[in-house]
């Protein structure tokens, strides 16, 4: 646990750009230079009222095409005035399109529609990424996509929850499943790993 925890850390003052070094493995080659969804949250308070600035209920993107990282992000924040308590921002390349107050998102009496320990969210989307695509039993997959979530998990800590696709010699123009992974925003370390490796022809 020692050894993650110091390599984590390492990673989290880590410039993001450092993490396309040339020398990494093709699988992460592929990510993008989108924000990080940190990034995107703290740029989404420009769209919001002062009652719901960086108060993150949930931040969730599409699946990616054409990278591993993704390219369509939508941050959720507390909104007290309005009816679901929350106002989401849709971000797509970097860039604000979209401002709404969802009908269906979340329920006004649940957990589920607080706001996260800002204090607890460390760990940012590319280094969450970067910790699901290293796992061992991935060193010979060729990962093509991912979606991820940020979200309350065990206990109300912050974790990502990252699904993984990959393409295989066989069926090259297939992405199949590989699995997902839950991940602490809070100090990194891998909760849950349900990863199957050997579907992937």
């Amino acid at each position: 646990m020692k050894k993650i925890s110091v390599y984590v850390a390492a990673l989290m003052v880590t410039a993001p750009l450092t993490l396309l070094a040339a020398d990494e493995p093709a699988k992460t080659e592929r990510a993008t230079n989108s924000p990080t969804a940190f990034t995107l949250a703290k740029e989404g308070n420009r769209y919001i009222g002062e009652q719901a600035k960086d108060k993150i209920v949930q931040i969730r993107s599409e699946r990616s095409s054409g990278a591993l990282t993704p390219g369509v992000w939508y941050v959720v924040y507390y909104d007290s005035t309005a009816a679901l308590k929350a106002t989401e921002v849709k971000f797509s390349n970097g860039k604000m399109v979209d401002v709404k107050r969802p009908l269906r998102l979340l329920e006004a009496t649940s957990r589920k529609s607080e706001p996260l320990p800002k204090e607890k969210l460390k760990v940012d989307s590319d280094v969450a990424l970067k910790i699901a695509t290293q796992q061992g039993s991935l060193d010979n997959v060729n990962l093509q996509s991912t979606e991820m979530r940020l979200t309350r998990g065990p206990a109300d800590e912050p974790v990502w929850k990252i699904q993984l696709w990959a393409i295989g010699p066989k069926e090259p123009k297939y992405e199949t499943p590989v699995g997902d992974l839950t991940i602490s925003a809070v100090d990194g370390k891998v909760i849950e790993a349900d990863l199957k490796p050997e579907k992937v022809r």
